[in-house]
């Protein structure tokens, strides 16, 4: 398992593509440079576990951000399949409510091997406004519908969650310093925000308490990928 030790350990990089030799491309070449690798529904739905295997064959740590959402039998036992992928970390939607979150908690547990991987969930998504929670029925600010599924996360016995960087100080005040934040739309001053909302700099957001980054397009999109990861890996080493 990789600790968020070193400043490029801290960063996950999303493979958000369905091109296989691209992904495998990216992954042979940011060996070393990053934490790991996060894996979405864009790429498994296309290639599935084999196609999630050819990637990290190399060893590199996964993400496996499927965000599983729906009753709880079928979550523990989507968790459980999984597992063969030995995935770092895997996620749920937290909006799936307690029962759903301990379900896949014990599926987790239940398994034999030595070292469990992280169990995170989503709060609410960084894409997403006040106006866009108030379109599905939820008049709240964004922070607060993000501390209220936080704190149910963790008393669901999960790991931490995935939150904006803005959320980080206001999640930290809430649930502790043990409870990790895994933080996606991060942008270097130099990448574009483009569907992000709410964002902040790799620097400011691990200054802020931010336990692992997820950052994509400012990495997998420049020119030169590995050039990229190691200007932000720099960055971080300045915080």
């Amino acid at each position: 398992m990789v600790e968020a030790l070193q400043p490029q350990h801290r960063i996950f990089v999303a493979i958000d593509t369905t091109d296989l030799g691209r992904a495998v491309e990216l992954s042979s070449g940011l060996k070393g440079l990053v934490g790991g690798l996060k894996i979405g529904k864009e790429f498994f739905t296309a290639h599935g576990p084999e196609g999630v295997h050819r990637v990290i064959e190399n060893g590199m740590p996964l993400f496996l951000d499927l965000k599983f959402h729906d009753i709880p039998n079928t979550v523990a036992g989507a968790i459980k399949a999984s597992l063969q992928l030995d995935p770092f970390m895997v996620n749920v939607h937290a909006s799936g409510g307690r029962r759903m979150m301990v379900a896949a908690k014990e599926a987790i547990d239940a398994d034999h091997k030595s070292q469990h991987p992280l169990l995170i969930a989503v709060t609410v998504l960084t894409s997403m406004a006040r106006e866009d929670l108030t379109e599905l029925g939820l008049d709240v600010d964004p922070l607060q519908q993000v501390l209220r599924l936080a704190k149910l996360t963790k008393s669901s016995g999960l790991d931490g969650v995935v939150c904006s960087a803005k959320e980080v100080v206001a999640l930290r005040g809430t649930v502790g310093d043990d409870f990790k934040l895994i933080v996606p739309g991060i942008r270097p001053t130099w990448a574009s925000a483009d569907d992000q909302r709410r964002i902040l700099t790799p620097k400011d957001a691990v200054a802020l308490g931010a336990d692992y980054l997820v950052i994509g397009r400012p990495i997998t999109g420049h020119d030169d990928p590995v050039h990229a990861a190691k200007l932000i890996a720099d960055e971080l080493i300045s915080a």
